[in-house]
This record gives C-alpha cells, structure tokens and sequence, in this order.
C-alpha cells in the first residue's frame, strides 16, 4: 500500500518534539504549509521549547494566530529544504528570535508535499549559517530590520527577475565611511539629490526603485541604518577575501574583499544561479539555494507569482 504524505510526516512530528525536548531546543520551528494538524503538533511541544511557526503567506499567519502559536513571515519562494531552513533562520537571527547558543529543530519540506525532513542545530556550530557568531553583533553598527530587508530584497529578486530575466547584485550594508574609501563612484548616482528619509530602504516606496537599479552593474552601499549612499559603485577592496568555492566570480570576490577590509555585511545575488549568499569578514556565511525545477510545485504561491 503507498505511503501518503500525512503517514510519512507524522512520526517525523512526533519525533521532532520528542528531539527537542531530550536536546533542550530553545525553538522548535516549523514551515506551517507542511504540518497537517498545528493543534496536535502544538500539544507535542513541551517547555522549555517554543513552537514557532514558518507562514508565508497571510492565510497561513491567521491559522497560527486562530491557535495561538507564533510566528515567523517569511517570503513565498521556491527553495530547496535547506534553503527554507536557511531563509528562516536568518530571519529569525535578525529578529533575535535566536541567539548564539541557542539549540533549535527544524521541519520542513517540498512545498506542497509535506515535512520530510528534521534539522536540529546549536547557533554557533553550524558552519554555514553561524559562521559570524563570536564577531561582532549585528546591532553593533546595522540594524536588523534593514539586514533582513535587503536579504528580502535579494530573494525577491532572485526569483522574480526584471522584466522576465535573470539579475545580479551585490548590497554592502555598513560601516560605510570605510566602504566608501574603497569604492569608486559610479558614472550615475539615482539617489543623488534625495533626503536620506527618501532613500532609505526601509521605506517601502524605495523597493521598486531598488530592483530595477539592479539590472546596472555595481554595488549599492548603505548605511547600518537604512540609508542608501551610492549605487553602481566599484569596490575596490585593500585586501582579498577567503578563496572562493569554485564557480563564484567578480561579485562574489569582491563582496568578500570588502567584507575582509571593513565591518559591513555584503549580501550577493548570483545572476547565473539565483542563490543568495551572505558574506561577512570576507567569507560566505551561508547560500539560500533555489529549489531544482522538478521541486517546484506547479500550485505553489511561489510558482504562480512567476513571470
């Protein structure tokens, strides 16, 4: 007889609980599009773990607030499982929903086909995704709401495009007096001439203005603060980054080579790929990878949003 969905996730849930309490996880998370019964999974959830859950559309934010369970907005993409897990987790860091230390669960899956998959983490250990932590906080000079607006920013664009075609980007996100000195203007400045009010990203009138900016060569530089300084600008770093995985080219470089000179965090959008990568003292903290096409379910909100 076949397996459905719902008998291969059920163990997996139960099981997710029962790790979460024997490891002590601070957050067990899970993607709401792929847990059948919330209350049941909500019952399963023992102090001193919290349940949060992942929602990516207003539909599924109502299911978690009708149960009384927090949770997490995350963008309607198509990502592989460990580019959901990696998504969410960044924006759970951002919003200090973790903190270093911290043990987590994880469920996830193929969007419309269920959980099949369970990650359990201790923040700081994780090579790809906390590689930053013991460096200096993001608070320190960025605010976290600006950095999980430009990687908001990045994976939409990665998935939507302009115009129907494929874009890079490369955004350097503080400590922006010594990315300056190591960047040259480019031969056009659109936010020349505005107030920092109107060229801050956290306004959401900018975000279009953004995206097509985008489609130019160059990186935007900004403020910890929001504030866009430069786009279309050259970086030119003092010293190179780590070496590169294989594949990785100029943008990529130099996100790490800024990053290795100055205090900032550089978020690449590969043109070729789609997978967003986060850099910091010039090495990639993690990629967010987009699903295979065969993994992409044709129902999906993701999928339909498409051009």
């Amino acid at each position: 007889m076949a397996v459905t969905d719902a008998d291969f996730a059920a163990p997996i849930v139960t099981a997710a609980a029962e790790v979460a309490h024997a490891v002590s996880a601070r957050v067990l998370f899970a993607y709401v599009n792929a847990v059948d019964d919330l209350a049941n999974l909500q019952a399963a959830v023992k102090p001193p773990t919290k349940l949060i859950v992942v929602c990516r559309d207003p539909d599924e934010e109502q299911r978690a607030r009708e149960l009384s369970i927090a949770y997490l907005s995350v963008p309607a993409f198509d990502l592989s499982r460990m580019g959901q897990i990696k998504m969410a987790t960044l924006i759970a860091f951002s919003q200090q929903l973790l903190k270093a230390g911290d043990v987590f669960v994880f469920l996830s899956g193929v969007v419309g086909h269920g959980i099949d998959t369970l990650v359990t983490m201790r923040v700081g250990e994780e090579y790809e995704l906390f590689q930053s932590v013991g460096q200096p906080q993001l608070t320190e000079h960025i605010r976290r709401p600006v950095f999980e607006k430009l990687l908001r920013i990045a994976l939409e664009l990665a998935h939507e495009g302009r115009e129907g075609k494929p874009v890079g980007a490369l955004f350097v996100l503080g400590d922006h007096r010594e990315v300056l000195r190591c960047s040259l203007p480019g031969r056009i400045n659109p936010f020349k001439g505005y107030t920092e009010k109107q060229r801050n990203i956290l306004d959401d009138t900018m975000v279009e203005s953004v995206k097509e900016i985008a489609k130019l060569d160059g990186a935007f530089i900004l403020k910890g603060n929001g504030v866009i300084l430069a786009a279309c600008a050259t970086l030119r770093p003092a010293v190179a980054g780590e070496i590169l995985p294989q594949g990785l080219g100029a943008r990529h470089a130099a996100a790490a080579g800024i990053t290795a000179t100055t205090k900032s965090i550089a978020i690449t959008l590969s043109e070729s790929t789609g997978d967003v990568r986060v850099w910091r003292r010039g090495a990639m903290i993690t990629e967010i990878e987009k699903a295979p096409r065969a993994l992409v379910d044709p129902t999906s909100p993701a999928a339909l949003k498409k051009p």
